[in-house]
């Protein structure tokens, strides 16, 4: 896997009411991540092209990814009690010799799960590979085998799903940090006025935070996947990098935020500190 540093690229416009990317959460507590993991959009690949869960993904794997933050939303909390309808203890995850499921011991009567998702979020991803596995892929999205779902199955993306470029084609030209760096910002109404009214002057770009596939990047994600068998399945790291790309505001610049942003003194971190 390697950053691609030229060719094409797809955009996939990630939104949802709720999305969940989870990477090492299982049985009571599912957990997301802040934004979409690579086994997350993967998955979301290899249903929309059809593949069961049982069959092979490593040409999915060598896809390059990147994703940009264009909303970040908000953590939603789902806490669940299960208990029997009928008084009896729940029963436990150890069987019988005949195959039954055994009640807990000491008895349980009351279950607690937790359920973490993402709220009103939009990403963009982007995806690169030679040009005929990308245009396979494009026509899967447009027409796929299987319901799609951001991270789990309750969460179905929001149209598009698929973003075309300025030529009208499924194919940016470009590797994922310049796609992204192109691709407008598809933040909501309520998310864009909110920028507008806390910043005076306004800004003079909308500064997007990038995770992108880089095998010498200084930092590792656990969430590339080995197979999605439900017997066997597993995960291995990929190396990352984080970066900025920095898109034209939803409004027209006055003179007033130009000799702003041209005065404006760089920033600092340690300034306060007297550094």
């Amino acid at each position: 896997m390697t950053e691609s540093r030229a060719g094409h690229c797809l955009a996939l416009r990630l939104a949802a009411p709720m999305q969940s990317w989870g990477t090492r959460s299982m049985f009571n507590r599912r957990d997301t991540q802040a934004e979409p993991t690579k086994s997350g959009i993967v998955g979301l690949l290899a249903a929309a092209q059809g593949r069961r869960r049982t069959d092979p993904i490593e040409d999915l794997l060598d896809l390059t990814l990147g994703v940009r933050t264009d909303q970040p939303g908000t953590l939603l909390r789902d806490y669940h009690t299960v208990s029997d309808y009928r008084g009896r203890p729940l029963p436990s995850t150890a069987v019988s010799a005949k195959g039954a499921q055994k009640p807990t011991s000491p008895a349980k009567h009351t279950h607690l799960t937790e359920r973490f998702y993402l709220q009103d979020a939009v990403f963009v991803a982007a995806v690169a590979a030679p040009e005929p596995v990308l245009a396979t892929l494009a026509d899967a999205l447009r027409n796929p085998a299987y319901p799609l779902a951001l991270g789990r199955r309750a969460c179905p993306p929001t149209q598009p799903l698929l973003l075309a470029a300025d030529s009208g084609d499924d194919l940016w030209p470009g590797d994922v940090v310049d796609v992204l760096g192109r691709v407008p910002w598809q933040a909501g109404p309520q998310h864009r006025d909110a920028l507008i009214r806390s910043r005076r002057p306004r800004p003079a770009a909308v500064d997007l935070p990038v995770t992108v596939d880089d095998p010498a990047g200084p930092d590792v994600r656990h969430d590339l996947p080995t197979g999605f068998d439900p017997h066997e399945r597993g995960f291995t790291s990929r190396r990352i990098r984080q970066t900025w790309v920095h898109l034209p505001p939803p409004y027209d610049l006055d003179d007033a935020d130009l000799a702003a942003d041209a005065a404006a003194p760089p920033h600092d971190p340690f300034a306060l500190l007297g550094w």
